[in-house]
Parts: structure tokens; sequence; C-alpha cells
């Protein structure tokens, strides 16, 4: 039986440079909401006819858990690790939050990797093949932020379910999960428009290739003695405490942004 690294949110952002750093040496299932762009990424990856695509929205988690066993039985293929790395974002007050979005931002960032790794752990459907889980959280599940109660509180929620995995699964499958600060992507750009921003980071701005180069490890049998961790990728973010100039910068440009209505964006197209 074949064996595949199955990736969500593959078609930009992390996904796609994960995508790529991984094909090297695995087989990848890229999954995504946009065929086009899924096909795009294929294509740029090395060994393209290796990869198999999977379409799927997971904003809507009903039905996945057999759609995805119903995928790997009629190819007679099995998954070995998998790669949370959808994800959707967006702002809102306490006071207006919409329940709408907090269904649909849970669904993507938390709910759908249940209903994912419930056929990839039972034998009947995987037959054993899994070796590791890896979940792209966010640094927002350790530090608070305005106008990201939600958005936190479903990256808090994938830390601590990966570090219960992390029992529950050993000493068969590792789980781990990596804490990306805020890198620029299609989903994230707008962050990069303050000035005042760079002085966060001590070691600069992060690529998403610098969170590839953590999965790529995490999934590697030097990893092999790793396990229920969060890997924090997020160049000095955490221990940075910034000037009260500089924090006043950000908070002012949160408050301008949040005075518009929710903006919401999804990063697993």
């Amino acid at each position: 039986m074949e064996t595949y690294t199955l990736i969500t949110g593959a078609s930009s952002g992390f996904g796609r440079s994960i995508a790529c750093k991984l094909a090297p040496s695995h087989r990848l299932i890229l999954a995504g909401r946009n065929v086009e762009r899924l096909e795009f990424v294929r294509n740029r990856c090395e060994n393209p006819e290796r990869h198999l695509l999977w379409p799927r929205d997971l904003s809507d988690v009903g039905g996945l858990a057999q759609e995805l066993t119903d995928f790997l039985k009629t190819r007679e293929i099995g998954i070995e690790h998998y790669v949370h790395s959808a994800g959707f974002t967006g702002f809102q007050f306490a006071r207006a939050v919409e329940m709408e979005f907090v269904r649909q931002i849970f669904n993507v960032n938390l709910f759908s990797a249940m209903e994912i790794i419930q056929p990839l752990t039972r034998k009947s459907t995987n037959h054993g093949a899994l070796r590791s889980i890896t979940f792209i959280s966010s640094i927002s599940g350790r530090l608070g932020g305005t106008g990201l109660a939600v958005y936190g509180a479903t990256k808090g929620a994938v830390n601590a379910m990966s570090i219960s995995l992390a029992v529950e699964l050993a000493p068969d499958v590792r789980v781990n999960s990596v804490l990306p600060g805020i890198i620029e992507t299609e989903m994230t750009r707008e962050y990069f428009k303050n000035p005042n921003f760079l002085g966060f980071y001590p070691l600069g701005f992060g690529r998403p290739e610098d969170v590839a180069d953590a999965v790529e490890f995490l999934t590697s049998d030097r990893a092999h003695w790793v396990t229920g961790q969060e890997l924090v990728v997020d160049g000095g973010r955490t221990v940075c405490s910034p000037n009260p100039g500089e924090a006043i910068a950000r908070e002012s440009e949160l408050n301008a942004r949040l005075v518009s209505p929710p903006r919401q964006e999804k990063s697993n197209p």
C-alpha cells in the first residue's frame, strides 16, 4: 500500500510552502477548496505526477470523515503524515461576535481536523499507516489581541488537542504543533502596512518557508523522540516587550481596522 502526506490548506500561504518543501521526499495529497490553485501548486512541486488532489471546503464539516474514508479506500492508499495547515482568521469585538463567524472559524481551524483524524486513526481505514500529525497553530493561542478572542480560542484549542492526542496516540503516532508569528501571506498582508510593526520582531519578519522547514523536521525521522510539543517559529515575538510607542501604534492600527464591519478571510482556498 502506498502512503501519502495529507496537507490541508495546500493551495496558499503556509500550505503551499509546506507542499513544495515536502514534495521531493513525500507523496502528497493536496487539500483545499480551489481545484485550479491546487493544480498550480502540484505543478510547482517536484514529482507532480506522484501527488493527488482532494478538493474540499473545510468550512463545512458535514460528511468530511466519510469522504476521506472513501477517498482512501477507492485508491487503496494510506496516510502516513497529516499536516493541518488550513486556517481561517478575522477580527470581531466581543460585543459584536457573530455566531456564524464563530462556527466557520472553528470548523476550519479545529473541527475539520477532528473529523479528518477519525479515519486516519482507524486501522480499518488507514491500516495503521499514520506516523505523525502536525498542526499549524499560531502564537495567538498564547498572546492576547484586540478582536482576536475567537481566532485565539481556536488556536488555543488546537494546542490543547495536540497535547492530548500526543499521549493518546503514542507510541505509534507523534503529534506536534507549529506556532508561527505573523508571516506575510495573502491572509496577513495588511499587518505589514504598519511601519512600527517590525519592532515586535527582534529577528525581523519571517517567510512561509520558515514554517515549512519546521514541518519538514517534525515529519522526519529526526523528530522521532519529539511529541506533544509546541514549536514556536516567530522571530522572537513572544519574548519581545515592545516600547510604549510601538504598542500604541499597534493598538491604533487594530482599532482603526475594527471600526469597519467584521472582515473575514480564508487561507485554505
